[in-house]
């Protein structure tokens, strides 16, 4: 029976693989930047395998919570809409930066720069993963990266695709919210260590 469990909990927790594939562009740009402003757009990503619109995931959701307990729907969405400026647009540039400094790559990801370039962070799908203990699934963020001229946002110098970026941490995390986190904190990580390789 032990053995089952534990097979179990490795099966639940196997690492996705997440595919990072640069689209258009070089990074030379980036060579000589110091700070780079940043940009997130959660407009219209979908949801789960179906790839629902993040409308009807929330309609959905917040019908299910309130069979389960009245009430408990409204207070799940405002922590899910409140979620992108507390929980993941934090984790991204975060992370993003603090690999960057580790591997003193003298360059910073932050809102509201004035810089010649701006990095677009676009949510494209997301899947919220689960928590059931012994058995769980981590979040998959798939995201476009987009380096544009701040001044002609048109003009774009490097578009990196992030597909499933896997969001779990150690134990349990019954946070939908805090697991999609962490995937755009593994984004973040990716994105910065391919940085650092491209602008050696």
């Amino acid at each position: 029976m032990k053995k089952l469990i534990i097979a179990c909990f490795l099966f639940s927790g196997a690492v996705f693989a997440q595919d990072m594939n640069v689209v258009q562009g070089n990074f030379d740009f980036l060579k000589d930047q110091k700070e780079i402003n940043t940009e997130f757009d959660y407009s219209d990503f979908t949801m789960m395998k179906e790839k629902k619109s993040e409308a009807q995931y929330v309609k959905e959701h917040k019908a299910e919570l309130d069979e389960k307990a009245k009430g408990n729907g409204n207070i799940w969405e405002k922590k899910w809409v409140n979620a992108r400026e507390q929980i993941w647009t934090p984790k991204f540039l975060e992370i993003a930066n603090i690999v960057l400094t580790k591997e003193k790559k003298d360059l910073n990801f932050q809102e509201g720069l004035k810089t010649p370039y701006t990095l677009i962070v676009k949510a494209v799908w997301i899947y919220p993963g689960w928590d059931a203990g012994i058995m769980k699934q981590p979040a998959k963020v798939t995201t476009n990266l987009k380096f544009v001229e701040t001044a002609n946002k048109s003009n774009v110098l490097l578009e990196i695709t992030s597909e499933e970026a896997p969001g779990d941490q150690w134990g349990s995390n019954f946070s939908n919210e805090t697991r999609i986190g962490e995937g755009f904190a593994k984004t973040a990580k990716s994105m910065s260590k391919l940085i650092i390789k491209k602008t050696k």
